[in-house]
């Protein structure tokens, strides 16, 4: 195809014949032509695009181009004073300086956290031996099979785990070109729980019913949307974060998503994770730290008082909230209200010691404990293998929140730091939440134990966590 250039009309030093000459040929005057004879050389001499699907072609390049800007925008480097030098090899994982390879023409090594590969496996299959350990007489009275739990639970930790290896091999700054949606799209699931489409179970409304009698709960997608769509925000306002209305901004997005999960799925705990997560990521991003210290502390004597207050004039309270509240400052004088399960829970880990009862051997979750398999598991795991058993789970824990920590440290840019770090946020607000209710620390509320806590949707959001987690893992580079 011979390609159409245009001359300037006049050039200096040029003669009229020579523009004459010049004029004949490839740039010869445009002759009129009618619409047919246009559109018929549009599509079969120069071919750009063909015209019945152009305007497709031009909204995906629109499409493309704003997907583009929005992955520019998240790929800020982190501030200097987080940045830190390219890992050592003698700073990196244990396991993963067997799994190395070289990247070409560089003495760069591509890094795969494979120790928090490790922790995710082990902390699953702890937690399916002791669901079955723990659900299976109530499995076994309810439905006539002792692995109905285990099996369901067991099923889904599979495809959970290769779907975590699909979502590790995804480029992360995908997800920030699209967090706005995902975050609208958290919404609209949640909403959806008020229509006929949610499920009510055990008094709460927080399911959505999916074929082959499964149940989605929209809040813990509003979780992995929060990450995602607040480390966007911190990332796209960059120093107006430091603003007045910067951080008003995004508290108010965190604020939306909390009160959705509040007031759409009634669930008072999860929306204080939410909103948690939202507002400790403002403070990594944000270079103060002061006005977050005064805040904490006027928000915890405001609750210490309004405790004190309540459990003084609301004593005969017909709301749920308010006499769990009263049960967990005086769980013995209510037993018949709210205080059993705590109780038995209590039980459970007092009869234990420190060594257990041995494994299957719980006597409190033969139908003493309710739902023993959901946010009282805990309980039975000590009750079983004691206070040891117990401290092995923390150290599970702890070991799978320093390899969170070690990739939020090294990411390569900001928006990888801020997701690992709300990755981390999550798992340990959880763990310690769940804790202290099993512990009558806190007022019972409805917080699994992640990875052990039977809950299909709960372990297939974690992973999908820990494979956005690996991926950022993969963009970490190591000094040969």
């Amino acid at each position: 195809m011979r390609s159409r250039t245009v001359q300037p009309v006049k050039r200096r030093g040029q003669s009229k014949d020579k523009r004459e000459k010049k004029t004949l040929g490839d740039t010869q005057p445009l002759r009129a032509v009618s619409y047919t004879q246009s559109v018929r050389r549009v599509s079969t001499d120069t071919q750009p695009m063909r015209h019945v699907s152009s305007y497709k072609q031009s909204l995906g390049s629109v499409g493309r181009q704003t997907v583009s800007r929005r992955m520019r925008e998240v790929s800020v480097p982190k501030p200097e004073v987080h940045r830190e030098k390219r890992v050592k090899k003698k700073q990196s994982s244990l396991a993963g300086t067997v799994f190395r390879r070289k990247i070409k023409d560089t003495n760069a090594v591509q890094y795969f956290d494979y120790d928090l590969l490790l922790a995710i496996v082990f902390l699953m299959c702890f937690g399916l031996v002791m669901l079955y350990s723990t659900s299976a007489y109530s499995a076994q009275a309810d439905f006539g099979n002792d692995m109905y739990y285990f099996s369901k639970q067991a099923f889904i930790g599979v495809v959970s785990f290769v779907w975590m290896l699909f979502v590790s091999r995804i480029d992360y700054h995908f997800y920030g070109a699209f967090s706005f949606e995902i975050y609208i799209f958290a919404m609209v699931l949640m909403a959806l729980v008020q229509t006929p489409l949610g499920v009510t179970i055990y008094g709460a409304r927080r399911w959505i019913q999916l074929p082959g009698n499964m149940t989605l709960q929209p809040s813990e997608i509003t979780k992995i949307a929060v990450i995602l769509f607040i480390s966007y925000e911190l990332c796209r306002l960059g120093k107006r974060i430091r603003t007045g209305a910067g951080m008003l901004r995004v508290f108010a997005f965190g604020a939306v998503a909390a009160g959705g999960v509040m007031f759409l799925t009634d669930n008072l705990s999860t929306a204080i994770i939410v909103m948690a997560i939202s507002c400790i990521l403002i403070f990594i991003a944000h270079p103060r730290t002061k006005p977050f210290i005064a805040f904490a502390a006027v928000f915890a004597a405001i609750v210490s008082v309004a405790v004190m207050v309540m459990s003084v004039t609301l004593v005969n309270s017909e709301n749920f909230r308010l006499r769990r509240v009263l049960t967990w400052l005086d769980p013995e004088n209510h037993t018949d209200t709210g205080g059993f399960q705590v109780m038995q829970g209590l039980y459970a880990i007092g009869s234990g010691g420190f060594f257990g009862k041995g494994l299957g051997n719980s006597t409190q979750k033969l139908g003493v404990i309710p739902e023993a398999q959901n946010d009282m598991i805990l309980t039975v795991i000590c009750e079983e293998l004691g206070v040891l058993g117990a401290i092995v789970i923390l150290l599970l824990f702890a070991f799978l929140l320093y390899r969170l920590m070690f990739i939020a440290r090294n990411a390569p840019d900001l928006y990888g730091a801020l997701i690992a770090s709300g990755i981390f946020v999550h798992i340990a607000l959880q763990v310690i939440l769940n804790i202290a209710v099993v512990t009558n620390l806190i007022p019972t509320t409805g917080i699994t134990l992640p990875f052990i806590s039977y809950g299909g949707t709960s372990i297939l959001f974690l992973m999908s966590e820990m494979g956005i987690a690996l991926g950022i893992s993969r963009r970490i580079k190591l000094e040969d």
